[in-house]
């Protein structure tokens, strides 16, 4: 039965959401200057009457950003992620000098992987702390709350990882991850582009899919129109048989009842449009019933806990928009290596269960430099005039090139986006072929 997600029932659940990664930290110091601790008290008393500064350039007071990440709760591992290259990318932008002259230092708050304290918390940055400049919290429900008070205040909002396009109608939030404005038709051509090249290996698929946000737009679109592109038509129509059409809610935990569906299913394909763990759950249960699917996809899957499971997740598949394999490292900029190699040092002092720098830790580094490309244009930290500047000049990134801005299609820039697969024991990009550092490996068994 075919499932269709309306716009109202997904922002519904957005706050719903699983964490896109797994795993526990327990640190609470802000960015920005070392040794510069947020607080984290969610309670606050909003104001209206705050707008961003002005301060001309050599005054030498800090330029202040302020935003949310969850340092708790259950996206904090990914959370984890964000804040250390927030502080890696601030520390070094002082290091060479800071912003329009003067040190940057970030004011970050926690807000606890709760969508209700997102609004409140930036609201108490902007009218009670007065910051200069604000950066997003980290997943779409909270960057979707954080949103509209961006936009009451004037403040440019950077944000990290919101790919469902259509909700994000702000003008001045800029996304520093994106899969176009149609990540529910460019996700499955992508895929069935891939599978394309495997000469028929692939002809059946499962459909699993977490009925929340980004994940149901991309199985289901946003609309009742049959036609509305999403993975549910476009895999048909690239002669894909859809053989088993799986949807579970969010928090989601009888998994061996799924794998059996899976098991019977007996498809080319498993294509799980999931979050976090639930890649892992599905195939672990898989395992108790003596199953390994020949081939499988994982939409935004926990990428260390996939690595975790050694033979079980061999040649699994997932979106990426950076990856340090070497031979990507030798195409781009010295500075890259030290940025991978400086961040995967920290992340294991910090006891971050994932040390690499992919497309998360890659997703922060492009929203910090849009943010400061933004000012830096502007010659200001005015956001009308920041937002200005991006939408005249782009931003050229580290590690996805130089990106325009078009409120046509709420700023989301042509794609960077390739597919990713575990072979050995790393992530390696293998789609397309132009951006790849191996080879794409079809179906086993």
């Amino acid at each position: 039965m075919r499932r269709r997600a309306r716009i109202l029932a997904i922002v519904s659940v957005l706050a719903l959401v699983a964490a896109a990664c797994a795993g526990d930290t327990t640190t609470t110091t802000a960015g920005g200057t070392p040794g510069t601790t947020a607080a984290t008290d969610t309670t606050v008393a909003p104001s209206t009457t705050a707008a961003p500064s002005t301060t001309a350039e050599g005054s030498g007071d800090p330029i202040v950003v302020g935003g949310t990440l969850s340092l708790t709760g259950a996206f904090a591992a990914t959370g984890a992620i964000h804040k250390l290259a927030g502080d890696m990318f601030v520390e070094r932008l002082n290091a060479a000098g800071g912003l329009l002259g003067r040190e940057v230092q970030w004011n970050l708050l926690d807000d606890e992987s709760d969508t209700a304290n997102v609004a409140p918390l930036y609201e108490q940055l902007i009218s009670q702390d007065q910051v200069d400049l604000i950066m997003g919290p980290y997943a779409t429900p909270n960057i979707l709350a954080a949103m509209p008070v961006a936009e009451r205040y004037g403040y440019t909002l950077p944000q990290h990882t919101a790919v469902l396009a259509p909700l994000m109608t702000y003008a001045c939030q800029f996304p520093g991850w994106s899969i176009g404005p149609e990540p529910n038709s460019f996700i499955p051509n992508q895929i069935a582009d891939a599978l394309d090249s495997l000469d028929g290996a692939v002809s059946t698929v499962a459909l699993l899919t977490n009925e929340s946000g980004s994940t149901a737009f991309v199985s289901y679109g946003i609309a009742d129109d049959p036609d509305d592109p999403s993975t549910l038509n476009i895999l048909p129509e690239r002669g894909y048989e859809i053989v088993a059409d799986i949807p579970y809610p969010p928090g989601y935990e009888d998994w061996g009842s799924t794998a059996a569906q899976v098991r019977d299913a007996n498809a080319d394909l498993v294509l799980m449009n999931g979050l976090g763990a639930e890649a892992n759950s599905l195939i672990e249960a898989m395992q108790q019933l003596d199953y390994t699917p020949p081939l499988m996809f994982a939409l935004f899957p926990a990428p260390g806990l996939l690595l975790g499971l050694g033979d079980a997740a061999q040649g699994t598949l997932s979106v990426s928009i950076f990856e340090p394999n070497e031979p990507i490292l030798e195409q781009m900029d010295p500075e890259v290596g030290e940025i991978v190699d400086e961040y995967a040092e920290r992340a294991a002092a910090a006891q971050i269960p994932y040390t690499v720098f992919e497309t998360q830790a890659a997703a922060s580094w492009n929203a910090w430099e849009i943010l400061v490309q933004g000012v830096e244009g502007a010659g200001s930290t005015d956001g009308q005039g920041i937002c200005d500047s991006l939408h005249s000049t782009g931003a050229d990134l580290t590690f996805s090139g130089a990106v325009t801005f078009d409120t046509a299609v709420n700023n989301f820039w042509e794609t960077t986006e390739g597919l990713k697969q575990i072979q050995g024991s790393e992530w390696v990009m293998v789609w397309p072929e132009d951006i790849a550092a191996g080879a794409l490996v079809g179906p086993t068994g």
